[in-house]
Formats: C-alpha cells, sequence, structure tokens
C-alpha cells in the first residue's frame, strides 16, 4: 500500500546550518504517528516544512503527499493543498488565533476561500463544526473573540478551522500542551473521535508520552535534528533500544522528599483561616450602573504548612488556587488571616506585628517578602530580558542584606548560581550573561536562585514546571528536593500535574471554583480519591 505521506530523507538549513538532518518516515491513510522530543529537537520544523511553511530556510530531500513532492509544488498548488488536504492545529492558539475577528468570522473565511460558499451556508457550516467539537452555545460563542474563550474552547476553535475542509492529513503541534489535564484529556478524545469519523491520517507533535500512550499508533523519537527510533507504540514503550527513548521514557517525576515524621511536622511555618479573595464585577443591564457585583475567587480556605514540608494545591485554571498563592504573598487584597510562625501578616501594629519584627530583624513589611519568596511560571516572563543574571540574582541582596559590599555580593550570587546548578566553569562569563541566552531549564534555575539569594524559609512555586520539557522538568523538581532537604524549606507548590504532586507534595489541597474540595496527605488524596473532581484529575493523569 503506497503511504499517503512518505518523507524521504528530508533536511532544514538556516543560513547554513543544518537543524533537522536526512530524516525518514511514512504514514498511512487513517493512521497515527507520534512525533516526538524535546524543545529544540527539530520536531515542529519538520511539521511546518511538509507544507513550506518554514520562512528562511533552505529544504532538501522529498515530501510526498498522495504521490506528488511539495518541497517541488508551484506554490498556487502547495496553497491549494494547504488547508483542503492538509490541516495543522498549531501549539498556542491565542496566539495562532487572530485577536480582530470573531471565531465565527475566522473559520467561516476558511469555507468562503477554499470552498467558495456564500456567507449564510458558511456560517450554518461555522455551527455544526462548533457543534462537532463539542463548544457549547454555538450560536453565541461563534460571536465570541478568541479572549472571550477559554484555553480549551480557543483549542476547540482551532480544530474546528482545521477540520472545516474535511482535510486527509492533520497536523497537530503540541495541541494539548497549555491545558489543564483534564482538558487534555478532552481534546485527546474528541481528536480521536474525529480522526475515526472523517478517517484522517493524523502526525501528532508534542512531547507528552502519556498522551503518545493513550493516542497514536506509531512513534518516531527525535533528538537533535534526527529519528533515533520508530515503530509501533506498544513496542517501543515497552522494549527501548536508543538511550534518548529510554531517558525520555524514564523521565517521569520520582518522588524523593524527606518524611513527615523526619520534617519537623509540629513547627508550623505559613497557615490561613477563612481566607477569602473576591473582585468588583459589573452587574449586567441597568443593574450595573447602581452597583458592583463580585466574584469571589476564593472562598474561605484554611490550611497550614510545616517546617521542611510541602503543600500541595491542585486544580485546573480558574480554580483560584494562583490568586490563593498571591494573597499568601500578599500580592492581592484578601480577606481572613495569614499567619507566618504563628503571627498575623494581617496586623503588623499589634503585638503579633512588632514579634514579626524580631523574627525578620528587620522592618515588617522587608522582612515577609524576604522569608517568603516566590517562582513564578514561565521564567521568560519572569526575568527581566534587561538585566543580566547578576543584576537579577542579586537584587534582594541589595534590598535585604545593605550590608553587604559589592564583591560580597557578587560571591554570595555565585555560590548561589553553583547551588542550583549554574556554574561558571559551565557557563564563562554568567554573570554579565542575559536571560535569552540560557535553555528554559537553565532560566527556572536562575529563578530559583534569585528566590534562595536572601535564605528564606518558605517558598511558594507557582507552576514551577509546567513550561518545562519532561526530562527538564525532572531535573528542576530533583532540584527543588534536594534543596528542601539540605536548607529545611517549606513548599506551598502550586500546579495542575498530579505527577508532580505526587514527586513533591506530603500534603496536597484539591480547588475546584475557589472551594477546596478535598484536602489531606498526598497519599490518601491521591491513592484514595473521595470528591468527583479529585476522582477525575487522578483518572485524567492515569
Amino acid at each position: 500500500m503506497t503511504a499517503l505521506l512518505d518523507v524521504q530523507n528530508l533536511s532544514v538549513s538556516f543560513a547554513g546550518k543544518e537543524v533537522v538532518h536526512g530524516i525518514n518516515f511514512t504514514l498511512n491513510a487513517g493512521e497515527k504517528l507520534a512525533l516526538v522530543g524535546e524543545s529544540g529537537s527539530g520536531k515542529s520544523v519538520t511539521a511546518l516544512a511538509i507544507l513550506r511553511l518554514v520562512q528562511n530556510a533552505q529544504l532538501g530531500g522529498q515530501v510526498l503527499f498522495d504521490g506528488k513532492d511539495t518541497l517541488q509544488m508551484p506554490e498556487n498548488d502547495l496553497r491549494g493543498l494547504r488547508g483542503d488536504d492538509i490541516a495543522m492545529i498549531f501549539q498556542e492558539p491565542m496566539t495562532a488565533l487572530n485577536p480582530l475577528y470573531t471565531i465565527g468570522d475566522q473559520i467561516a473565511e476558511v469555507l468562503e476561500t477554499k470552498q467558495a460558499l456564500s456567507k449564510k451556508a458558511a456560517w450554518s457550516r461555522v455551527i455544526e463544526l462548533l457543534v462537532e467539537t463539542g463548544i457549547p452555545e454555538p450560536e453565541r460563542r461563534a460571536l465570541n473573540y478568541p479572549h472571550q474563550l477559554s484555553g480549551g474552547q480557543r483549542q476547540r476553535a482551532m480544530i474546528a478551522m482545521a477540520l472545516a475542509c474535511k482535510p486527509r492529513l492533520l497536523l497537530a503541534d503540541e495541541p494539548t500542551t497549555a491545558l489543564d489535564v483534564t482538558l487534555r484529556q478532552q481534546i485527546l478524545d474528541l481528536l480521536g473521535a474525529l480522526q475515526k469519523s472523517h478517517n484522517m491520517a493524523v502526525l501528532l507533535i508534542t512531547h507528552d508520552l502519556n498522551m503518545v500512550r493513550k493516542f497514536a499508533d506509531r512513534i518516531a523519537v527525535m533528538e537533535n535534528g534526527h529519528i533515533v527510533e520508530q515503530g509501533a507504540v506498544a513496542q517501543v514503550f515497552a522494549n527501548p533500544q536508543h538511550a534518548y527513548t529510554q531517558k525520555l521514557l524514564a523521565s517521569k517525576p520520582v518522588r524523593d522528599v524527606a518524611q513527615p515524621d523526619a520534617a519537623q511536622p509540629g513547627a508550623m511555618v505559613l497557615a490561613a483561616k477563612q481566607l477569602r479573595v473576591g473582585y468588583a464585577i459589573s452587574k449586567p443591564g441597568f443593574k450595573g450602573w447602581f452597583s458592583k457585583g463580585e466574584f469571589v475567587a476564593v472562598k474561605q480556605a484554611a490550611f497550614d504548612v510545616a517546617a521542611g514540608q510541602t503543600l500541595g494545591v491542585i486544580g485546573e485554571s480558574g480554580s483560584g488556587k494562583s490568586t490563593l498563592a498571591l494573597a499568601m504573598l500578599g500580592l492581592t487584597k484578601a480577606r481572613g488571616d495569614v499567619f507566618y510562625k504563628g503571627f498575623s501578616a494581617a496586623d503588623p501594629q499589634n503585638a503579633a506585628g512588632a514579634a514579626m519584627k524580631d523574627i525578620a530583624s528587620v522592618d515588617y513589611a522587608s522582612g515577609l517578602r524576604r522569608t517568603i519568596q516566590v517562582v513564578f511560571q514561565d521564567p521568560f516572563s519572569s526575568l527581566s530580558p534587561r538585566m543580566t543574571v547578576e543584576e537579577i540574582v542579586g537584587e534582594g541582596l541589595r534590598i535585604h542584606a545593605t550590608e553587604l559590599t559589592e564583591a560580597q555580593r557578587q560571591e554570595r550570587v555565585l555560590q548561589t548560581l553553583q547551588e542550583v546548578g549554574l556554574t561558571q566553569a559551565q557557563f564563562p562569563g554568567i554573570l554579565q550573561r542575559y536571560p535569552h541566552e540560557f535553555s528554559g531549564g537553565q532560566r527556572q534555575r536562575i529563578a530559583i536562585a534569585r528566590a534562595l539569594i536572601v535564605q528564606p524559609q518558605t517558598l511558594v512555586l507557582d507552576e514551577p514546571t509546567s513550561a518545562l520539557d519532561v526530562t527538564i522538568q525532572k531535573q528542576v523538581l530533583s532540584l527543588l528536593q534536594r534543596l528542601q532537604k539540605e536548607r529545611g524549606l517549606s513548599y506551598l507548590l502550586i500546579t495542575h500535574d498530579v505527577d508532580v504532586i505526587r514527586a513533591m507534595a506530603h500534603e496536597v489541597m484539591v480547588m475546584k471554583d475557589g472551594d477546596i474540595v478535598e484536602q489531606g496527605s498526598v497519599h490518601a488524596v491521591l491513592d484514595a480519591p473521595q470528591h468527583p473532581y479529585t476522582q477525575r484529575l487522578v483518572a485524567a493523569a492515569a
């Protein structure tokens, strides 16, 4: 049987530097092939090269679709192929969708351009596609702009647009990376159902091995622009031959934390009682002229974190977990009480506040900032691109350790960078480098160093590994585990990843729509979940 897609000796080069090195793979009609690898392996560039969408690139070899080489095809013929026979779902729908047009208009444009449908017929087909992809209230949602949809709904709209012309081949580039675990499962189920009903071939670009195991028929593993191994999913997962494939499959986070009885469980360092966060919103209609409504993001949260232990907070986007973290840091207004070592952070002027000054040895606000530090989700956006590594990591010392000389500050910066695994031997001139000169995992290590330099006792970790590849994620989690043991740190860990919670947390708290629906020890909650929502989260991660 002739393959629908036959990639032969494909190479991709930029300015004479080859990044994809003569790869070969085939894809039959109705088959699902996963192209797997870490960031920079060349998998997305390969997918884009199939449709000649890589700008300023030199392409070599052959890409035969239905026997015709897309690399040699005239531009007009290739334009007809794009969207009609080969469609693509891009990784981040918020950047792939036009913010100035409604979802309905963007899908209708494809139908009017590609299939010459009238505006009325195209709009009718738009509603059918939104129904097929599971978007509720399709007539209303078709009139929404991308920012008015949730992440899952935007991804469904992207899928609807890709399926508009009933393509024979779908290129899906990390279609679930930015989604919560339950939404990932929903999108995966949707793609599987649509693939069967349309008999499409699917080339799935991903680094999510759990997704590959559930979805794909075959797998091709890429490393540094080479396909190092390929075969049936069950065969490769059961008996990986290449060292890189073995490393990917072994990259699941490993639990290596101090047991609760060895982590001073009685020494409470951080606590919240009746914590509530609400935001004023406009009421619909004329009522909004006279009064404001309220959206409650966190509803009466109560918990505590012991010294040397990790409290994991898990939930989907919009559950209130990041708002809870901001409230604990004092970065958003909240009602209720936040306690540090038994002293209230709400009233620094009372006796408790005076004691807090003694603990921190500096003024109250500065003492709280020094004692509780934060590591954000995306290090690229949380690190200033205009500051050097020395300025970023050493900034806290300029505020909290004014007694240090310039030379002493620099020495402390180097020591802290070395502690998180970044040395001058590895990176000559590291102090004068900028964030863009480092990989994602290295940037997150810089962010951790910035938090550690003032010697805090508690770290708030807001999705610290969600933007990283699986092998880098494992490295960063191992680093955090080691630092907790060595420094006796307490962590408030915010995540939607069940595997990260299993590896890191002593206690876990499950949030949904601002409510804490279940909490307890990590083993009790994840091994025997009681609430239906927790059960759904755990099942989706299995």
